[in-house]
């Protein structure tokens, strides 16, 4: 028997995704039930869904909260700017998001090994507010 190194929902994507790396936060539970939050980038991403890489095993089928501080996509080694606490009520604690960043909620529909083999290619499709931007693949630049 050969091991299998991807698992996917058995459904075909309605849209095609572009290459585009956004920063992301993505805060949820590993497989084992055990909460995170990380700081990451898009691999790709449409209006329905994106993928990003993680360090987390995550399982399909799990709820994520993803945000993405498009207010600071001008600048792409720009972090998120820190607020002293978390009273702020923002859910990502420690965090100041602007009205303009998007805030969404995903299912795991995809989970394989990425190139480096230490982490984890994982792609969401959005059960919460779709993304609204469009963007030019960065690798048709």
């Amino acid at each position: 028997m050969v091991p299998v190194a991807s698992t996917t929902v058995s459904k075909q994507r309605s849209e095609r995704r572009i290459s585009v790396r956004l920063p992301l936060k993505v805060r949820g539970r590993d497989a084992h039930g055990f909460a995170f939050e990380e700081e990451t980038s898009s691999e790709n991403l449409c209006r329905n869904g994106a993928a990003f890489i993680t360090r987390f095993d995550v399982a399909i089928g799990s709820d994520l909260e993803i945000r993405i501080p498009l207010s600071q996509y001008g600048s792409r080694r720009a972090q998120p700017e820190r607020a002293g606490s978390p009273a702020n009520g923002d859910r990502f604690a420690g965090s100041r998001f602007h009205e303009t960043d998007f805030a969404t909620h995903g299912r795991v529909v995809h989970v394989c090994d990425s190139e480096s083999g230490r982490e984890k290619l994982v792609g969401v499709q959005f059960t919460g507010p779709r993304f609204q931007r469009v963007f030019r693949s960065e690798s048709a630049a």
